[in-house]
């Protein structure tokens, strides 16, 4: 992919320019809320003490000919240290200077091997210490520091090769390492830091591929294809991972490519003088990667990259794996970090940095400092939420009772619950075949068990009453409700889910509340190409569930509030300016006026972390803790709550983040009730991480991506099917 044209904000810092509290009049004042017990919360990020005060400047680079390597686009640069300084912040395509250079547009010229290359340096803009750009560069040179502390770049984090930890028995290797990023919050600027890890196996794809089992025998082509496509590998020689999208059984490391002078070379001659390795077996065959897609790249085409199967280590967990007890238990032990644990090694890590006399000489050119301590606030733990248990619960329990004395063969009485699938084995083709047919050809509610879960009478009761618990609730069933709080509101969940089987295709899941008890809910699918806009289908979902909505209640909603989970970093601007305008004038053509409607975007992939001390010692929040001062941000009616408890390592809390309320939603009045709809989700008796509609959206967009990829049958959409 072509670096030029890349230059602007990082998606992470697109997100921090949009200002979505200033529509909001009735949080103009506070987004705080007051209600719960008050608790002094911690949080794995480090205050930024001191920083750049005076303006900086940003040039833009430019090579001819073009260079599209980025360590070759640096060298090139540093070439003129005596132009542009010692103190200087270089991101590939354009620099930040402590001063200004003396001409607006600089020529010079740089030597690359035999080459000459002319690097132009143009003036773009002068950058206040308060701009979002400067961070963005702060994040730049702080990736910069972690180079110079040897730690090698893998994706977006950075790994300690030198501490890996090797698993001899199970032929695993984890690398150790650490996640970063400076941004400003409400009160002060932070490092926010958490511990990472990269899990490799001790096997390339080249032993995958001529792996003899014991019988002697090689896997064929099907097998080897099965496994291997949709896998990530890594590389040692320049520490980056690929997806496999395809094996070429026509080329091997004889064949030849374009380098980019245009001069051909062979993959064996290219990895000898380039990286100083020596390709082994000369007939194997070729990993085919298509690189990254992105939305803004889907017209232009580009050439695959290929791959030699003997330098690509495996990476990640195969089945097998995932299923043996003594894996995850030793790879627990060392990935999952409890709050005292984790606290250890980032204060471990920031002492490293501020010993580091290389990397406090570059960070001082730019005054830059950290606390070397963990930033600290109050939160409140909420009130407990008060469950009410489903008015069908005598009639399961003595249907549990005839369930549980049942043998493996005797599933007659269990077919009354719709269907029950025993399956022989967890194969996947297997699973994604009766799900197909029995939510496409044959729209049935079903449960898949597989018969080994069957086979254990001393944990039957517990299996029989959750499968008896799924089928009740796929059939329309109520297991029990919460009180919300709220009179005539539905409740909407979206999420998306990219399919694994076609690139270029995603599917949004929408899932609406039909009753006001929030026991009932319709579903709908929306396949969408890659970069489509979700708002081109989400007209047609809210009318059926404004349709269906009317047809048990006999009147509209009064309220509707929507969570909408799968939002990436770069896409809070799209979905104010597209999305959220789009659902108002659905609405409207429905109402013949405006709705009270709330808009809240959910998100569970974050690094903030939080623990909370008792008795001298830092331990994980309790379920309910929420977090609305210290890490929100001023341009934001955002807060954090941490849900559920966990029985191993830290707790992960989620982002909540108001970007439309005309239903003038307090803080506490947000909070307290999306709290209450984290514990309506039917498929587990406890608190999930995100409100009930989230996950259920979510289960959809997944059994569709993952199984059925088509969509299902119209009869089940107001089934809970997809648990």
């Amino acid at each position: 992919m072509s670096l030029k044209g890349k230059r602007g904000l990082g998606a992470i810092f697109q997100d921090q320019v949009v200002n979505t509290r200033q529509y909001l009049e009735h949080v103009k004042d506070s987004t705080t809320g007051t209600q719960g017990r008050v608790v002094k919360i911690f949080t794995n990020h480090f205050r930024v003490i001191s920083r750049p005060e005076l303006i900086t400047y940003k040039y833009n680079i430019d090579y001819m000919p073009e260079i599209e390597d980025g360590k070759v686009r640096t060298d090139l640069l540093c070439q003129h240290k005596q132009t542009i300084g010692e103190c200087h912040i270089f991101d590939g395509n354009s620099l930040l200077l402590p001063h200004r250079l003396q001409k607006q547009k600089t020529e010079l010229v740089s030597r690359w091997g035999t080459k000459i290359v002319k690097v132009t340096i143009e003036f773009c803009s002068e950058l206040k210490p308060t701009s979002v750009d400067c961070l963005r560069y702060y994040n730049i040179l702080f990736r910069k520091i972690l180079k110079m502390m040897d730690l090698k770049q893998v994706g977006r984090n950075y790994y300690n090769e030198n501490e890996a930890m090797e698993f001899l028995n199970h032929k695993l290797v984890i690398w150790p390492g650490y996640i970063t990023s400076i941004l400003e919050y409400e009160t002060s600027i932070t490092l926010c830091a958490d511990v990472n890890h990269k899990l490799l196996r001790m096997q390339t794809a080249y032993d995958l591929i001529m792996h003899v089992d014991s019988k002697s025998q090689r896997k064929d082509i099907k097998d080897i294809t099965k496994e291997l496509v949709g896998s990530i590998v890594f590389t040692k020689y320049n520490n980056r991972t690929y997806r496999v999208d395809a094996i070429n059984w026509e080329e091997t490391p004889r064949s030849t490519f374009k380098k980019s002078g245009g001069e051909e070379i062979t993959f064996v001659d290219y990895y000898k003088e380039q990286h100083g390795l020596v390709v082994t077996d000369l007939t194997q065959p070729l990993l085919v990667s298509k690189g990254k897609w992105k939305k803004s790249q889907q017209d232009t085409p580009h050439e695959p990259i290929m791959l030699v199967p003997e330098l690509c280590y495996l990476t990640g967990l195969t089945d097998e794996m995932r299923k043996d007890y003594r894996v995850m238990r030793d790879l627990a032990m060392h990935t999952r970090l409890d709050p005292e644990k984790r606290q250890h090694e980032l204060q471990r890590f920031m002492n490293i940095v501020q010993r580091h006399k290389t990397a406090q000489r570059e960070l001082q050119l730019w005054d830059l400092k950290f606390d070397s301590d963990f930033l600290s606030f109050s939160g409140r733990i909420m009130k407990e939420v008060r469950i009410l248990q489903g008015s069908r619960a005598p009639i399961l329990y003595n249907r549990l009772r005839k369930l549980c004395v049942i043998q493996n063969t005797d599933v007659s009485f269990l077919l009354s619950f719709k269907v029950l699938c025993v399956l022989s084995s967890d194969r996947k083709d297997l699973y994604d075949g009766i799900k197909k047919y029995l939510c496409v050809n044959c729209p049935i509610p079903s449960q898949c068990v597989v018969a080994r879960t069957l086979d254990k009478p001393q944990t039957l009761m517990t299996i029989a009453t959750k499968i008896a618990q799924q089928m009740n609730c796929k059939m329309g069933g109520a297991l029990w409700k919460v009180e919300t709080g709220l009179r005539n509101a539905m409740f909407i969940g979206i999420d998306c889910f990219h399919d694994i089987v076609n690139r270029r295709k995603s599917i949004a899941g929408f899932v609406s509340s039909v009753n006001q008890e929030l026991t009932q809910w319709f579903s709908q699918c929306v396949f969408q190409e890659a970069g489509q806009e979700l708002v081109n289908g989400l007209r047609a979902c809210l009318e059926a569930a404004l349709k269906l909505w009317y047809k048990h209640n006999l009147f509209l909603p009064q309220s509707i509030i929507v969570y909408r989970d799968g939002v990436g970093d770069g896409q809070l601007q799209a979905l104010i300016e597209h999305e959220v305008p789009q659902i108002r004038s659905s609405l409207k053509s429905v109402y013949g006026d405006e709705v009270r409607l709330t808009v809240v975007v959910v998100k569970k992939r974050i690094n903030t972390r939080f623990f909370a001390e008792y008795h001298g010692r830092l331990q994980n929040p309790l379920p309910g803790t929420v977090i609305d001062v210290g890490v929100t941000k001023r341009q934001w009616y955002d807060f954090f709550i941490v849900s559920q408890s966990v029985k191993d390592g830290t707790v992960t809390p989620t982002h909540y983040n108001v970007i439309h309320d005309t239903v003038h939603f307090t803080p506490d009045g947000i909070q307290c009730l999306t709290y209450r709809l984290c514990h309506m989700y039917y498929n587990l008796s406890g608190v999930i991480r995100v409100p009930a509609p989230c996950h259920y959206a979510h289960k959809l967009a997944y059994l569709v991506g993952q199984s059925i990829h088509q969509e299902p049958h119209y009869s089940l959409a107001s089934r809970l099917f997809y648990l």
